[in-house]
């Protein structure tokens, strides 16, 4: 009877956290048109302004880097209290207002069902698709978190070279091929140019082209700091494009260009440059993976009414 009971409450204290995994179709019950909610809301974006999965992505990566994917990102600072958003490498992040756009037709159709956290996930990938990029399915069921706080935000920067970069990814459980696809992102957005002048700058930094330099340094003269494509080829298209021009010395930043030179990850870089089916089936898997950095589950967070506010207590 004692080895019942023991095996009971066991039993007990395991179910909840089975059943509160994220799972495919986590909303097939509670809010059945919640993922074609949100591709709706990404095409009509998409359709007037390519860029967006560049902006999605980027905010993506973001979030799940700080407290996990938890929309933390999200949240507005008020006089009290500042937010993620203030962070200096998130000032220039944006997509917000097409986060808010899905998640106020999802609560019109399944109130207080649907996270925000699992909205930007879902957003994501439509719009890596709509891009040319792989469709993967992706499990919901993330909470958004009751925290966001702007001394957390520490993110790998541009300038990094790649073993101090792969420290970052490393501490989120990611290996060093998850993060070479991974900055294969920047198959599609832009850079300001004060983000890699010292490379452009003098005679400019011998690990570039030197037909790129020439051009980078006629373009970037402007006042008004422009910005230029991280994808030379195919700029606004998901692809390995990006891994094929960086292999070229064509990459702008330098933690872009150094994936190609550096021992650590160059032989991953040819091979992704080579094998446009390979950077299709390794990034959809990351993309998977680094949307399930501690994720909040079960009873933990919550689910947020408006994005950008977390719930009264």
């Amino acid at each position: 009877m004692m080895r019942m009971k023991v095996m009971l409450v066991l039993y007990l204290m395991i179910l909840p956290l089975a059943l509160a995994q994220l799972k495919l179709g986590f909303y097939r019950s509670t809010c059945p048109p919640a993922e074609s909610i949100v591709e709706a809301v990404v095409r009509k974006r998409f359709d007037t302004d390519k860029s967006i999965t560049a902006a999605l992505l980027r905010m993506h990566f973001h979030d799940c880097f700080v407290r996990g994917c938890d929309a933390s990102i999200l949240i507005d600072s008020t006089g009290q209290n500042q937010s993620e958003k203030v962070a200096g490498p998130n000032l220039t992040v944006r997509g917000y207002d097409l986060i808010d756009q899905a998640k106020n037709a999802l609560e019109s159709v399944c109130p207080s069902k649907v996270s925000c956290a699992d909205v930007i996930t879902l957003a994501t990938r439509d719009s890596v698709f709509l891009s040319g990029g792989p469709f993967y399915d992706v499990p919901t069921g993330r909470r958004d978190g009751r925290i966001s706080n702007p001394d957390e935000v520490n993110l790998p920067g541009p300038s990094l070279p790649v073993s101090q970069a792969f420290q970052s990814f490393s501490d989120k459980g990611m290996t060093m091929d998850d993060m070479v696809i991974l900055l294969g992102a920047h198959t599609v957005g832009v850079a300001h140019c004060s983000f890699f002048s010292d490379r452009i700058s003098g005679r400019g930094d011998p690990t570039m082209d030197p037909a790129l330099v020439a051009k980078l340094k006629g373009f970037c003269g402007a006042a008004n700091d422009p910005t230029a494509f991280l994808d030379q080829g195919t700029a606004f298209t998901v692809d390995n494009e990006f891994f094929r021009q960086i292999r070229l010395k064509r990459g702008l930043m330098e933690i872009d260009q150094e994936l190609a030179n550096d021992r650590l990850s160059r032989g991953l870089v040819s091979r992704f440059a080579a094998n446009a089916t390979l950077f299709r089936t390794r990034f959809a898997e990351a993309m998977v993976k680094m949307g399930n950095i501690q994720v909040l589950v079960g009873n933990a967070g919550e689910i947020r009414k408006n994005c950008r506010v977390f719930n009264p207590n």
